[in-house]
Parts: C-alpha cells; structure tokens; sequence
C-alpha cells in the first residue's frame, strides 16, 4: 500500500472517531471529552495537508524544480504542529473554564466506551503508519502517525481519568486531565515544527546513513591513488544527496576514472535507500574549495 492510501484511511479514520469522540462528550458533557474530539478534529485536517503535500512530493523533477519537489512533506508536518499547537491552547482554555465552573457529568460509562473504540482504531492504524513511513522515509506519514500515536494517549488518560471521576465524583479530576491533554498536544507541536524546521534548512543526513557512506568509501579508498574529501550531505524528504570530490592519479584515463566513480555512486546508492550521489573528479594533486574544511576522508 501506497503512503497516499494509509493518509486517505487516517482521513476516514479520524471522520469516524471525531463522530465517536463527539458523541462521547455530547452524552457526558466532560471537557477532557471535548479536548479529546478537538484533537480529532485536528487528525482530519492534518492527514487531509499530508495527504495534499505526498502527492506534490511524488511529482517528478520539472523544469522550475530540478530536484523534484521532495520538500513538500516538510510542509505538512509543520503544517501539522501549528494545528496540534492550536488545539493545545484551546484546550487549555476551555479546561481552565470548567475548573473555575464545573458541572457533573452524565452517562459516563457510554462516554468512555466511546472513547475506547476510538482509541483502538486510532491505535491500529498508527502502528500501520509508522511501519510504512519508516520504510519509505515519509516525514509527512511519520508526522501524520505520531500525531495519532498522540491521540490513542490521550484518550488512554482521559478513558482512565472519567472511570476516576465515577469511583470518586471529584469533578476537578476532568478540567484536570484536559489540562494535561492539552500540555502533551503543545509538546508533540512543538517537536513537529522543530522537525518541520530542520528539514527545510536542509540537515545532513543521520548518522546511520553518514557511517554507511564512509563504510563505502574506506572499500574504495587507497592511500597513493585514491582518496575522498569535501563529503557533504542533506536530507529532503524522502530523498537524500550526498556530494564529494574523489581524487586519483592524473595520468589516468578518463575512461577508468569515470568507471570507479560510476562503481563508487553506486555502491553508495545501494547501501543507503534513496540516496543520489554526485562525485566531482579531481587529480592527487588538484584541491578545491580552499577555503571549507576538508573531510579526513
């Protein structure tokens, strides 16, 4: 299954949920309820962004975009965490409301079966989520899948925080529990646009990736005739680039030398998924770039 198609059933999804949490707080009039419906009203308009922007990503390379349009998830999971920050401070308001006025609460129990059906498809479907964007590197998925991941807490909290209220009728324990759903909704905000942030100023790749590359390139490296300096690296979406400068014996022809960088490019490509390596060639004697910190490698 394509990542478009996990975003269009985290859209059904949260339809259906925003019904089931909606028909929650309806029928018990609890705010952490209400915060609860609110953040699925946020899943909805977040996988709709996401859904929009893995599509533009998926478009190939045109002539206003020569490296594709890969960025565009970025969009969507800061897109994501203005709204989950949004959600989070209208919660708070509305559960600092119902501390200074609270009001008992109706039909509980069916309010929190609600809760917890909702929660379970949320929960099942985040998990399907998270696997797929792990595999396809999908910042906008991974985004989407969190916030749900989110969402299944949340309502964990609040399932649990209603069953207190029955056993004890302390009514403050709901604006309460809406209070720290909203504070967990901020920081997942927070952490989205953090990562929304790095992403568009264009971070080197992870570490992982990185040791893979000069796993690569300690295979191809000889220390008379060829070595590797100038390494650098980004991220977008789910494309990653990798560039450097190779340099080796100018009597070669340049015939061998293209063939050992086609060798070298390819090796890396096939050790790191979605990497696209451009090699600039260059004689042992000949730098570049005098003035940038070159790589030990």
């Amino acid at each position: 299954m394509q990542a478009s198609a996990y975003l269009k059933l985290s859209v059904a999804t949260a339809i259906v949920t925003i019904v089931l949490k909606t028909a929650a707080w309806w029928t018990t009039g609890s705010v952490s309820l209400a915060a609860d419906a609110l953040e699925s009203l946020v899943n909805l308009a977040g996988a709709v962004f996401a859904l929009a922007m893995v599509t533009l990503a998926a478009q190939p390379p045109d002539a206003e975009h020569p490296y594709g349009h890969h960025k565009a998830e970025y969009f969507s999971s800061g897109f994501e965490g203005i709204l989950i920050i949004a959600a989070g401070l209208g919660i708070l308001w509305g559960a600092v409301d119902r501390w200074r006025h609270p009001e008992p609460l109706e039909a509980v129990g069916l309010g929190v079966a609600l809760a917890v059906v909702s929660s379970a498809l949320n929960g099942l479907l985040a998990w399907a989520m998270l696997r797929k964007a792990r595999e396809v590197r999908s910042v906008a998925l991974e985004g989407d899948a969190r916030h749900l991941i989110t969402d299944v807490w949340t309502s964990a909290g609040v399932v649990v925080g209603l069953l207190g209220v029955m056993a004890t009728g302390w009514l403050w324990l709901d604006p309460l529990l809406a209070v720290l759903v909203a504070l967990n909704i901020l920081r997942e905000g927070v952490h989205l646009m953090r990562e929304s942030t790095g992403g568009l100023m264009d971070e080197a790749l992870d570490s992982d990736s990185l040791a893979k590359v000069h796993e690569v390139l300690d295979e191809f490296r000889h220390p008379h005739t060829i070595r590797f300096d100038h390494i650098t690296s980004r991220s977008a979406g789910q494309r990653r680039f990798v560039d450097l400068h190779m340099h080796m014996p100018s009597g070669w022809t340049l015939g061998r030398a293209a063939a050992l960088r086609t060798s070298v490019e390819q090796a890396l490509m096939a050790a790191v998924p979605g990497l696209r390596a451009t090699i600039q060639l260059l004689p042992m004697d000949v730098e570049a770039h005098f003035d940038d910190v070159k790589d030990p490698l």
